[in-house]
């Protein structure tokens, strides 16, 4: 790894930036997100059709996530992301032509593999990307932003879709998300298709490792943004030998096996909280009309959150200990509170997770050194998934027994112990915080 940060970054850097919040910007301008759910129970559905639809949403996701990690690891992971928004324009086009349980069945699952397309293909990318140009220590920053772009995106969806669905209906609303797609396919052929990383010069003893499978073939042709395309030559890994490298640095790296975890544990738990603030917000007391307002200031604490990664990358593991604990505890306050002024806190908290989510994320791409970084990257991806059907399960368990805001601070009081093993996993192995140099130190190894 090359863990040099520009204080300046060249024009390469920020056409990368550019076009990866455009292409976050618009792959979740989607405005079927707040009215599907209208849409499907105005087509006759009822609420066990529409759950079902959701297992299969997830089931999808989980399942295509990893394959399509390893494939982006074999080919090209730009094509990729050009792919990813125009499946998920078939889903909705879908949709609304033909709505029916099929239809919306079938939708689901392009729509799960749309998702699975570009989640870890982005992220090695732009990490990749961003290594190969000297400036790696930008990742967070980057990546933060990027996350910011997408909340900006969901909330601008909220705003048009009511104008939009009492114009045109499900049509309009559906011919605007796949719009909004067709337009991130479009922006995707601007990311760089070179997949050959930086030089790295002759580590020092007691510097990170490097793997010499991790770097590519060198490129031949050129890509839509001016950068190599790689041909493919008689060195590249295929499916199957990515798929098998990325497992097998998960299993032999624990620094990498714990970063997968850490984002987990990270992203999980506040991600599918999230769908439960609004009956958080309806327990305070507040009339119907308000409960938008309240969530608001949850969307603004994540929008902050993902701007705030340059700072976050000046903390030390204790210092991000420290954050983790810190949010547990407000989210925990907060909906323990059952009043509005609770929701402060909320907002406070979720500031706080979206920073240590993109600050583990970060840490996760500083410890890969393999050729499976996009692999590695989904088995992030999928262990998140996987712990987000687990927190829904046992919030439905908790909230049914003793209401929203218990169940809000049961799951809360994950972090704090995750803050503990943090703090402690570094003193006990020696590691360097993430964000300091991205690189881990070499000591046992």
């Amino acid at each position: 790894m090359t863990p040099i940060s520009a204080r300046v970054p060249d024009p390469r850097v920020r056409r990368l930036a550019a076009t990866l919040y455009g292409y976050a910007f618009l792959s979740e301008l989607v405005l079927l997100y707040p009215v599907y759910a209208l849409l499907f129970s105005d087509t006759g559905l009822s609420v066990w059709q529409i759950s079902s639809l959701f297992v299969i949403w997830s089931a999808s996701s989980i399942l295509l996530e990893v394959p399509s990690g390893a494939w982006a690891d074999a080919v090209s992971r730009r094509l990729l992301l050009c792919l990813a928004p125009l499946v998920s324009a078939a889903a909705f086009a879908l949709w609304v032509i033909v709505p029916s349980y099929p239809a919306f069945a079938v939708g689901f699952v392009l729509w799960g593999a749309g998702g699975a397309l570009a989640s870890g293909a982005l992220e090695a990318l732009v990490f990749t990307e961003l290594d190969r140009l000297g400036a790696a220590g930008r990742y967070a920053r980057t990546i933060g932003r990027a996350r910011t772009a997408e909340t900006l995106a969901l909330l601008a969806s909220v705003v048009l879709a009511a104008p939009v669905l009492a114009v045109g209906g499900y049509p309009a609303v559906g011919a605007a998300s796949v719009l909004a797609c067709l337009l991130a396919a479009a922006v995707a052929t601007r990311f760089p298709g070179n997949r050959t990383p930086a030089p790295v010069s002759p580590a020092p003893s007691g510097a990170a490792r490097t793997n010499p499978a991790a770097t590519d073939p060198p490129a031949a042709a050129t890509g839509a943004a001016g950068e190599p395309e790689p041909e493919p030559g008689e060195d590249d890994l295929g499916w199957w030998a990515s798929l098998r490298a990325g497992l097998a640095e998960v299993r032999a790296d624990p620094a990498v096996r714990s970063a997968v975890l850490l984002v987990a544990a990270v992203t999980a738990v506040w991600g599918a909280l999230d769908e439960y603030t609004p009956l958080l917000a309806r327990d305070t007391g507040v009339a119907a009309e308000t409960v938008p307002l309240l969530l608001l200031l949850t969307w603004v604490g994540v929008s902050i959150g993902g701007l705030l990664a340059p700072a976050g990358e000046r903390l030390g593991r204790r210092g991000q200990a420290a954050l983790l604990g810190f949010a547990g505890l407000a989210l925990a306050a907060g909906a323990l509170l059952g009043r509005p002024v609770g929701f402060v806190l909320v907002g406070l908290a979720f500031c706080g997770l979206q920073l240590a989510s993109v600050l583990a994320e970060a840490r996760l791409q500083a410890r890969i050194t393999g050729p499976g970084r996009a692999t590695v990257t989904s088995l992030a991806g999928m262990a998140t998934d996987l712990t987000i059907i687990v927190v829904y399960a046992g919030y439905g368990l908790v909230a049914t027994a003793a209401g929203n805001g218990v169940a809000f601070a049961v799951a809360a009081a994950v972090y704090p112990l995750v803050a503990v093993l943090l703090a402690l996993g570094g003193r006990r192995r020696g590691v360097p915080a993430p964000g300091r140099g991205g690189q881990r130190a070499a000591a046992g190894r």
